[in-house]
């Protein structure tokens, strides 16, 4: 699996519209899809489309993916959380763009996905060195950073928000989760206000 396989998926990625960001399309390539999806599927980790990975699970469609980045734009130095991390190819493209200075804080329930993601991640050593990884459920979010947490990401339809992920956002951060067939994004305003919007047409697994 090679350069033109990537370039390819990068191109239908800008000819459709949703890949816009530079740094986004940086990560792309720094960050492998082929590591992240069973070798029997390799042949296929370039394509667009999602693919399973057990237990159920998915790794997203690029698309998919990179539309949630391009809503999330994560900027280098903040801290993220990646919610229902799976194969850890997400955590790993925001482990690139955070920085060395930022850091990821990746959350998944099922034993099996977890041990999945940290040792897909541990092929790539300076981006796994960003990712905190926790095998435990995100209902409860992060308290230590509480107030402090710049970006969140769900990775699976969401029926009801969590409180403790609006309330641990600084004030101007974001939020980006599926629920109800469509991806939501919201922006901490004040401690008490957050604008919302919503771009319809996506279908996840649901959360745990």
């Amino acid at each position: 699996m090679g350069e033109d396989e990537i370039n390819e998926l990068i191109r239908g990625l800008k000819e459709g519209g949703v890949l816009r960001s530079k740094r986004i399309e940086e990560a792309l390539r720094a960050v492998p899809r082929a590591l992240f999806v069973p070798e029997s599927l390799r042949e296929q980790a370039y394509d667009d489309e999602a693919l399973p990975i057990g237990q159920g699970q998915t790794i997203s469609q690029p698309y998919t993916v990179v539309f949630m980045l391009e809503l999330l734009q994560v900027n280098t130095g903040q801290i993220a959380l990646d919610i229902g991390s799976g194969s850890g190819w997400q955590s790993a493209l925001l482990a690139y763009l955070v920085g060395e200075s930022g850091q990821v804080y990746a959350f998944e329930i099922v034993p099996e996905l977890c041990k999945l993601g940290a040792d897909n991640l541990a092929r790539l050593p300076s981006l796994d060195s960003r990712v905190t990884k926790f095998c435990q459920s995100a209902t409860s979010g992060w308290p230590a950073f509480s107030g402090k947490i710049d970006r969140i990401i769900a990775d699976a339809e969401v029926d009801n928000i969590p409180a403790a992920w609006r309330e641990q956002l600084k004030i101007g951060g974001r939020l980006v989760y599926p629920s109800g067939h469509s991806l939501w994004r919201e922006k901490k305003a004040a401690s008490d206000k957050f604008t919302k919007e919503e771009f319809p047409g996506f279908v996840f697994v649901p959360y745990k």
